[in-house]
């Protein structure tokens, strides 16, 4: 099976069909939805259904979009069941919906439902000015480090080099003034934006990596605890290297300038997919990222359940489907059965776009 950011999600419900009404809030006209005023949407966790979560007293109840729309008589083509249908496929890009949210723009206009911050605009902008003035020199190359572009852009003569090079740009484009040329860079660097802002959050699966190093010389002796501390490191480690070459894909084609400011609209769109991939792919670390950030790295229990949980989220998407180990191995709170080593050299050997389970 193919690693894919098509989510089973999607097919759950039944495509809404073109009308000249699309839901674009959440926001039912069916008595169920608007007697549960406590429901709120998510995807289940293993099987990445889109369910609706509603409260019964203290417990907490999952009912699939199919069979609510099988119990209350709930048409694909109608309002409401147009409106299941977009939710299965908006819970990609977000972690929950509830009543009243606006349904994510990625599924209604292709546009982000999100927006960089401030600084990420920044880099952007400063990483292709950059690379405008490799290109004046001959030397273009890509610098993505905000420390190093920082200091580059920092420097006293930065924005005369930066004008001198945009006027030289307009002329090899045909184009009558540096001021286009700079329409066409921030156009780009708005898009681009977004990349910078996914690749901060990379940075902090980066940080969570290096945070469990230690957990390695902690639990040295304990030898049951250390092979699922290597297990859970390997498959952070191909995690890491995973989200490493899609970033690297996206860079290079903006690795050439001029050549990204001829084929502005194909990059753009190119751009676009990748944040939406980019984007599926790392809003369901969040929370899991956020637990390892906030944990001191020590000896214990709350520790060793973090390892097993993280575990249990990366194995079905980093490892071989034939070296899966059995989660069953790690469930049972008392007794720890070791887990089975996987030959190293075997992880070496996957190919991130073919032979795992899939996995959004």
């Amino acid at each position: 099976m193919t690693d894919t950011p098509d989510s089973p999600a999607s097919s759950a419900v039944t495509d809404p069909p073109a009308d000249d009404h699309v839901p674009d809030t959440v926001a039912f006209e069916h008595y169920f939805f608007k007697k549960m005023e406590d429901v709120y949407f998510r995807l289940d966790p293993d099987t990445k259904q889109p369910l609706a979560i509603v409260r019964l007293g203290h417990e907490e109840v999952s009912l699939s979009f199919s069979g609510i729309q099988k119990e209350f008589d709930i048409a694909s083509d109608s309002k409401d069941g147009r409106l299941l249908a977009l939710i299965g496929k908006g819970l990609k890009y977000v972690k929950a919906l509830r009543l009243g949210d606006p349904v994510p723009r990625e599924v209604l206009t292709g546009e982000a439902s999100w927006e960089p911050k401030e600084k990420h605009r920044q880099i952007a902008y400063n990483r292709l000015a950059v690379q405008i003035l490799g290109w004046l020199s001959g030397d273009e190359h890509i610098i993505t480090n905000p420390d190093e572009l920082m200091q580059v852009a920092g420097d006293s003569t930065f924005r005369k080099r930066v004008n001198d090079a945009f006027g030289e740009a307009a002329r090899n484009l045909g184009l009558s003034s540096k001021e286009e040329v700079t329409e066409l860079i921030s156009g780009l660097s708005s898009e681009l934006a977004y990349i910078e802002a996914l690749r901060d959050e990379f940075h902090a699966m980066q940080r969570v990596f290096e945070k469990a190093q230690p957990l390695r010389k902690i639990y040295a002796n304990e030898h049951g605890q250390l092979d699922t501390v290597n297990s859970m490191l390997r498959l952070f480690n191909a995690a890491i290297e995973d989200f490493t070459a899609r970033f690297e894909t996206v860079d290079a084609q903006t690795g050439e300038i001029m050549a990204a400011l001829k084929n502005l609209d194909t990059v753009k769109a190119y751009l676009r997919e990748h944040r939406n991939d980019l984007r599926v792919r790392l809003v369901v670390w969040e929370d899991l990222l956020l637990k390892w950030l906030r944990r001191p790295v020590r000896a214990g229990r709350e520790i060793e359940d973090l390892v097993d949980e993280t575990y249990r989220f990366l194995a079905p998407r980093y490892m071989p489907v034939d070296k899966w180990i059995m989660m069953t191995q790690l469930q049972d709170p008392v007794k720890r059965a070791p887990l089975k080593q996987t030959d190293h050299r075997t992880e070496k050997k996957i190919k991130y776009m073919g032979g795992r389970m899939p996995w959004s």
